[in-house]
């Protein structure tokens, strides 16, 4: 069962902010614990490790060493369980360190296959045996760890052999171990983008890294050109704002001590390019070039390098600018050091605009080549876009005219009649004043006839343009619909693409999943991509998302590029962050994931008028704790189908909190009174509230307390001791406070910043879901920034996604999908499923296949989604059968690949045995008993 909130902190500036977050219940008792006694600094084979531990009941428990390398972390070399069986009782336990050889040895003939290890850390974990699946270390009760240092792999002992190698292995060796491998041809010129991108104008963007050439030619080079710089760097824009603060970010390196080096290319709030640089001197020097770059035009800057001299070209509509500025030093220029970022950063605000083609001449050139590719998306996505500001011309005008005006709508004032004649019959001279020609009203048909709809309302004041987004989207999806299908037609798609000119971006990624999936248009990849650009450019989390998980799979035109990926996925996860402290608002419910092939998920859904609901409230009517809590979990979250009922919820969870039987309940009423959530808020009376639940057993109490001594009372030496108790007994919003402790300075033992350590902290939090915790650890992930800590984008992906699909809109997208299927209104449920599926929702791909089939939409509708279901971490068994029956009914249709196909299909029911499905085993005997 949920525990209804529990207290984070979310460092903000140095400041502390208090969030309410679902929490997975359990509470641990305060008896167990586990420690290290003693531990070694290096990391050695053979060496010691004692651990101190105590029990409640029989636990599991286990010592691990884990390292990371370059692009690989948490890679576990070593693992020993046992299970201890003594309760109530304080036990030592010794465990020798047996280390695999390529961890603890040298390169040599005997061990060939060595592990570069960038750090290692030896942690050990406690979990009590109560039935559940196999325990881990990140979903045990009780953590602890130390970081290890790591013996370099030239200082490493050779492994002693244990047996002799013949005579020609020995020559083999001897021949091979001095050759002079032959390098892979490497090139000193970089694509650093080479699809669209679209930049949001706020603190996100894609993160590149360099690393030192291999060639020895290359790096003597790099290392010359450090203090005597040749480089050039060419950049694709598309403007849709200039910058909404002083400055924005285009491009920026920032080196390994988090400032700013060479090179640092912004843009202001007059449309100026600022260029900065480091000098050899230390010393940091810009200049301002006096062009001011247009909006929605495709322009190109280009920036060459050369010692202490910066030119700058801006060309755009075929003509080039040239700026040349002179420091008064070299430049200090070395790209291997830090990373270089596209747009924004945690620091910097971006630039509103798409970027295309970056190309980066890492030695320099005389003559950049960048050509804008892909030419006919970029060019369409520029005719999208004026295409659009003639609209909003349009509108702008037809509203004046309206609103100075009470006579007849300018439309029809407007209009001139063709050849002369008049609406009474007669010919008269052609005298016109219309203020757009006839040939604009037909290309803007939709438009005018939506205009005339609300010109009565324009004209009150009843209706605004800023509501005409949402109004044109509801139109649209209205004129989907028919009684057995959905039919995509021409008005359909102008509605939408007029909504989403007008800001509605759930337009915009409805027409990019519209033109992608086949759903009663033709595919058409060049406009879905137009349109999925457009949608992230405005900014909308499921058009983020969208992006996001293209990138991350390479599928619809899109690339795999997981750093792109990252970048828009970063921006999705900080929403879902805010998103999270307001889940209680009407518009949000925490995500649910009910399959409508699934009988049984659908049977328990619970509504106000089921019997179970209604028993349920009968019983906490008589005073059942656990029904009363229960009630007020249905109603808070609006879970199982409820509807949110947060005054209703309140009451119940007071009167449960009221009985001080359970220390669950007391903790969410204190929390509810302390944030004022349906209740008048009053800090004395939680504090009270609080002190009872952590008496009574309440791990998450103990952190509560740990917030308000830190926050309310300013005692932090008092908070930290609370915070590192709860965090003890498995509490993950203790392990991101004390992240926080550690990243401020602000613990009066250990007063200084450990970024480390507040790292290694947020970590172990977003293990166990904490979502402000997982946008911290992925950025050190993305950026690999931290010594110690290398890069791993794939990890960093994964993590925001999983932070981005428990986002309440999220949910409630799904949730009024589910009520429309529900209610019969399939086609509305499609549609919505479809749009939570191009976010990359699992559950709701499968709930878009299912009804593409039970539609009878077409075949790339239904397989689309399923082979979308699977291609996810952790996809539901369902999903995997059906992809499984598709592959192997293939095989059966073709003699070509046939194998291939029944490989497949064995691949998915594996997968769907592994995850737990019971029908795999009858599905997989029958099959092969038929082949």
């Amino acid at each position: 069962m949920n525990v209804l909130i529990c207290f984070v902190f979310t460092a903000v500036l140095g400041q502390y902010v208090l969030q309410a977050i679902s929490t997975q219940g359990g509470e641990s008792l305060p008896e167990n614990f586990i420690r290290f006694d003693s531990a070694p600094d290096t990391l050695l084979d053979g060496s010691w490790v004692r651990v101190g531990y105590q029990c409640s009941s029989t636990c599991q428990l286990a010592v691990e060493v884990a390292v990371s390398m370059l692009r690989k972390t948490e890679l576990v070399v070593f693992r020993r369980k046992w299970t201890s069986s003594s309760s109530q009782a304080y036990r030592i336990w010794d465990v020798v360190l047996t280390l695999p050889p390529s961890i603890s040895y040298g390169h040599d003939f005997f061990n060939r296959n060595v592990l570069e290890a960038e750090n290692a850390t030896v942690r050990a974990w406690l979990d009590l045996k109560d039935g559940r699946k196999a325990s881990t270390y990140h979903s045990s009760i009780l953590r602890t760890y130390k970081v290890l240092r790591v013996t370099a792999l030239s200082e490493r002992p050779n492994k002693l052999p244990t047996e002799c190698p013949s005579w020609a292995a020995q020559l083999t060796w001897r021949m091979m171990r001095s050759r002079i491998l032959q390098c892979l041809h490497e090139s000193d010129v970089a694509d650093m983008i080479a699809f669209p991108l679209a930049s949001t104008g706020e603190r996100f963007g894609v993160v590149r890294l360099f690393q030192p050439f291999v060639a020895g030619a290359l790096e003597s080079a790099r290392l010359h050109a450090v203090t005597q710089p040749s480089a050039a760097l060419s950049v694709w824009i598309y403007l849709l704002n200039w910058c909404h603060k002083k400055y924005c970010g285009i491009i920026h390196h920032v080196d390994r001590n988090m400032l700013y080096s060479s090179v640092l290319m912004q843009l202001t709030d007059t449309g100026n390019v600022v260029i900065q640089a480091r000098v050899t001197t230390g010393e940091d020097e810009a200049f301002r070039a006096s062009v001011v770059l247009p909006l929605w035009k495709w322009i190109r800057l280009d920036c060459y390098i050369q010692n202490s001299q910066v030119v700058l070209n801006a060309t755009w509509s075929d003509k080039t600018r040239t700026y040349v500025y002179v420091f008064q030093n070299n430049i200090h220029y070395d790209d291997t050091d830090g990373y270089f970022g596209i747009g924004g950063n945690k620091y910097l605000s971006g630039i509103h605009a798409y970027f295309g083609p970056i190309k980066y001449y890492r030695l320099g050139t005389e003559e950049i080549k960048n050509e804008l590719q892909p030419k006919a998306t970029l060019e369409e996505l520029d005719r999208t876009h004026q295409e659009c500001q003639e609209i909003k011309a349009l509108t702008q005008t037809f509203l004046q005219q309206v609103t100075e005006s009470h006579s007849p709508s300018p439309i029809n004032k407007g209009v001139c009649t063709p050849r002369i004649m008049s609406p009474w019959g007669q010919l008269e001279e052609e005298t016109c004043t219309q203020t757009w020609s006839w040939e604009t009203q037909l290309k803007y048909k939709t438009l005018f006839q939506f205009l005339k709809t609300k010109e009565e309302g324009i004209r009150t004041g009843s209706v605004a343009v800023k509501h005409f987004g949402t109004a044109l989207f509801q139109e649209a999806v209205a004129t989907m619909f028919s009684l057995d299908q959905i039919t995509i037609t021409s008005k359909s798609t102008a509605l939408l693409q007029l909504a989403s000119c007008f800001g509605n971006h759930k337009a915009s990624l409805l027409l990019a999943s519209i033109y992608f999936s086949s759903m009663g248009h033709s595919v058409n990849q060049q406009q879905g991509l137009v349109y999925s650009l457009i949608g992230a450019s405005g900014d909308d989390r499921f058009a983020l998302m969208h992006a996001g998980y293209k990138h991350t799979h390479g599928i619809d035109g899109f690339p795999k590029d997981l750093d792109m990926a990252y970048g828009y996925y970063s921006n999705a996860a900080a929403q879902s962050m805010t998103d999270s402290s307001r889940i209680h608002d009407q518009k949000q419910i925490t995500p649910e994931h009910i399959y409508l092939s699934s009988p049984d998920d659908l049977s328990s859904l619970t509504h106000e008028t089921n019997d179970d609901f209604q028993y349920l409230k009968l019983l906490a009517e008589r005073g059942d704790l656990k029904s009363q809590r229960r009630l007020g979990m249905f109603l808070y979250w609006g879970q199982r189908g409820v509807t949110k009922d947060a005054a209703g919820a309140v009451k119940w969870f007071e009167r449960s909190a009221m009985q001080m039987k359970d220390p669950t309940a007391t903790y969410d009423y204190a929390i509810l009174v302390l944030k004022g959530l349906g209740v008048k808020r009053n800090h004395t009376r939680g504090f009270q509230l609080l002190k009872k639940a952590a008496e009574m057993g309440s791990i998450n109490a103990l952190n509560g307390l740990g917030w308000y001594h830190g926050e309310i009372l300013n005692n932090h030496a008092k908070a930290v001791k609370y915070f590192e108790q709860a965090a003890m007994n498995g509490s993950e919003e203790a392990l991101f406070n004390l992240g926080v402790y550690h990243l401020n300075g602000k613990n009066p033992e250990n007063p200084w910043t450990n970024e480390t350590a507040a790292f290694l902290l947020f970590l172990n939090a977003s293990d166990s879901g904490h979502v402000t915790a997982a946008v911290e650890a992925s950025w050190y992930l993305s950026t690999g920034r931290l010594e110690g800590v290398s890069q791993d984008v794939g990890r960093a992906v994964i993590m925001l996604k999983k932070v981005c699909e428990q986002n309440g809109h999220l949910g409630f997208m799904i949730r009024e999908a589910l009520q429309a299927y529900l209610k019969g209104s399939w086609q509305e449920a499609l549609v919505k499923y479809v749009m939570a599926a191009e976010t990359g929702l699992g559950s709701a791909q499968s709930n878009a296949a299912h009804l593409c089939e039970e539609l009878n939409l077409s075949h790339d509708c239904q397989w689309r989604y399923r082979n979308y279901s699977v291609l996810g971490p952790d996809p539901h068994p369902s999903a995997l059968l059906k992809m499984g029956d598709h592959y192997y009914r293939s095989s059966s249709c073709t003699q070509e690949n046939s194998l291939s196909l029944l490989g497949q299909a064995v691949s998915m029911y594996s997968r769907a045995a592994l995850a737990g499905s019971p029908q795999v085993t009858d599905l997989l005997g029958c099959n092969l008993i038929t082949l």
